[in-house]
């Protein structure tokens, strides 16, 4: 995946049909995000979507949502993304979302991942991932990093996205 984001507030909530005849489950959301500038993106959000913390988000809630920029999207305005993973703004923590290479570098660059033997490296269900977390695509829940390019970090928690 070609993982990108976006961060704002959560304007609205609503039921979501992925088929006509569905009637709006309520298997499937739709988030209306907006950011400080006025940018709106609605993320569709699946059963399968990855809440970081396993947080209720709520309308007025800040959160970030990554997706696939590469993955198929309707040609609408406001722009609607299959929402692969959500994360509710908290102050003591950043979230990357990236395929980290067998370097644990993201693929954008920006961030490199010092392990060590007390950091987690979790699947989506919460057990532990036994293999390396080299090439592979992670969700990565840290604080602080370095000041260098790319920046390093030793992660409070890595999930492994299968």
């Amino acid at each position: 995946m070609n993982f990108r984001f976006f961060t704002g507030r959560v304007m609205e909530i609503s039921d979501f049909s992925i088929q006509q005849d569905d009637q709006g489950s309520g298997c499937y959301k739709l988030f209306m995000v907006a950011d400080r500038e006025g940018s709106i993106v609605n993320f569709v959000i699946e059963p399968g979507t990855y809440f970081v913390d396993h947080v209720l988000v709520k309308v007025g809630d800040i959160v970030t949502g990554f997706y696939d920029a590469n993955a198929p999207t309707p040609f609408i305005y406001p722009p609607q993304y299959r929402a692969v993973v959500m994360a509710k703004e908290r102050s003591d923590q950043f979230v990357k979302v990236d395929l980290f290479d067998q370097n644990l570098v993201s693929n954008d660059g920006s961030l490199k991942l010092n392990l060590n033997r007390n950091t987690p490296i979790l699947l989506e269900n919460g057990q532990s991932f036994a293999g390396s977390p080299a090439n592979r695509e992670l969700i990565v829940i840290y604080s602080t990093t370095t000041r260098s390019i790319p920046a390093q970090t030793t992660p409070h928690k890595v999930i492994v996205l299968c």
